[in-house]
């Protein structure tokens, strides 16, 4: 590889020194706003102060506090990164750029998954090289997660994990032409828990005039907790820390022990007399609001923002396959998972059995969950902003079904990223633990997928007819 002298950028918090390769240069752990620490950790993202001299932004940044989480025999590490890397400035940012030059070009924001308690910037699926290849500005964000992120507390503002998306938007907004981007022509995308917060900006008021475009990669309009179901959540957590449920008793505690008690916080019965679990008990942690975004497009930006949106064609596989579950599973296994997440669960199993009449319980089972974590509030997402939107929305079905885990893993939750970010043929996405299995990619899909999304950016047009409320089609990607 050709060795380049280390590039340094002006900005208005001050100068950073990154580094610069084949497909251009790559600035990381760029902080957004103040360091979340103590007290702070409850409060909404603060400016970060700045500094003198040149920052070093050639090394990865810290991540917010996070458990360790296991998919089985499934490699996970490309999605969920390391982990916990302790550090007080977590709230980043890495750039990946062309050139840090005048050229303004299309930027986009990519906001990561892990359920609303893991992931990070530092993921290997996340590497931007090729979307810099192709003239994009990609930016990743790292943002509070868990009880500091999500959980409901008197005394500190609700959302803060979207709060933090939104000031580094601000951040995009203000300093990205000094890496070379178009501040005018920003697109935020994230998948699944990145996504439903993506989805939550376009209903969002202080969101206006931060984005032009949009992408939801397996998420959900329809995702978030009602704050009875947030109270529930600070109770148990709350219980469990031994002390009341407000900021200022939280703010003592340290990070170590919220992650001590997550394991009390799972599996809660979140289902009320009103709302049914919309994570389907994968998760404590969710955005909390009284409507939900699908219902609330007109307080946002949407009608302004074009939307590409769309599912995994067997999203429930990842949360059965790998645990062994899919071939144990029973009718009546189907049956308890439709009473927690269908308001009609009888009904709900019939439709999906009359629509699949060879399904094996595991697979109805599967569909279930992926229709209640996804698809349904994808569904009513994209009727949502077709509505408001006149044209401006594009819908896609991502069907290639991954070889791991013997054959099994299929088209799930989280395959498509490989695809998006066209690194499908790295050795350690293969094997039969790898996300996409032993078998290599599809010719051509990962480049065909990737050019769509910055298609998308550019122009808004990923290269497929826009979706029509009266006709719900989906563009196939895979099969």
């Amino acid at each position: 590889m050709t060795q380049y002298a280390d590039p340094v950028v002006d900005t208005p918090a001050g100068a950073v020194r990154g580094v610069r390769d084949d497909s251009g240069e790559f600035y990381r752990a760029i902080p957004y706003a103040a360091a979340p620490i103590g007290a702070r950790r409850f409060t909404s993202p603060a400016p970060h102060p700045g500094w003198s001299g040149v920052r070093d932004g050639t090394r990865p940044s810290p991540t917010a506090p996070q458990p360790v989480r296991d998919f089985g025999g499934l490699d996970m590490t490309p999605y969920f990164g390391p982990g916990w890397v302790r550090g007080e400035e977590y709230l980043t940012v890495d750039v990946r750029t062309p050139a840090a030059d005048s050229g303004k070009r299309p930027v986009m924001v990519f906001v990561h998954g892990g359920g609303f308690v893991t992931g990070s910037t530092r993921a290997a699926l996340y590497d931007g090289s090729a979307f810099a290849r192709d003239g994009i500005v990609l930016v990743t964000v790292n943002y509070r997660l868990g009880i500091p992120g999500f959980l409901d507390l008197e005394g500190a503002p609700p959302n803060r994990g979207l709060l933090d998306v939104l000031a580094a938007l601000h951040w995009v907004r203000a300093t990205i032409a000094a890496f070379g981007g178009d501040p005018g022509n920003v697109t935020v995308f994230g998948q699944s828990a990145g996504a439903t917060l993506t989805g939550a900006l376009l209903a969002t008021p202080e969101a206006k005039g931060l984005f032009r475009r949009a992408i939801i990669q397996s998420g959900s309009g329809t995702g978030a907790f009602t704050p009875e179901q947030a109270r529930r959540v600070t109770t148990a957590a709350a219980a469990a820390l031994g002390v009341e449920p407000a900021a200022e008793a939280f703010a003592g505690i340290p990070d170590e022990r919220f992650l001590e008690i997550l394991p009390a916080l799972a599996g809660l019965e979140l289902r009320t007399s009103t709302a049914t679990d919309p994570l389907a008990g994968l998760s404590p942690f969710s955005l909390v609001l009284p409507v939900q975004p699908a219902d609330a497009l007109g307080n946002g930006p949407a009608r302004d923002v074009d939307l590409l949106i769309g599912t995994n064609t067997e999203e429930g596989h990842l949360y059965l396959v790998p645990q062994g579950r899919l071939e144990s599973s029973t009718w009546a296994d189907v049956l308890a998972l439709a009473a927690g997440v269908c308001t009609d669960p009888e009904t709900e199993v019939a439709a999906h059995r009359a629509a699949r009449p060879n399904a094996t319980p595991g697979e109805l089972r599967s569909a279930v969950l992926g229709k209640a974590l996804f698809g349904a509030g994808t569904a009513h997402l994209a009727q949502a902003h077709a509505r408001i939107s006149g044209g401006r929305t594009h819908v896609y079905s991502f069907g290639y079904r991954s070889t791991a885990l013997n054959g099994r893993l299929g088209a799930t939750h989280t395959v498509e990223l490989p695809f998006v970010f066209d690194i499908a043929d790295k050795p350690w996405l293969h094997g039969d633990t790898g996300l996409l299995g032993p078998d290599p990619a599809p010719d051509g899909l990962a480049a065909r997928v990737h050019a769509a999304w910055v298609a998308f950016a550019g122009t808004g047009d990923p290269g497929w007819a826009a979706y029509d409320p009266q006709r719900p089609l989906a563009q196939v990607l895979g099969s």
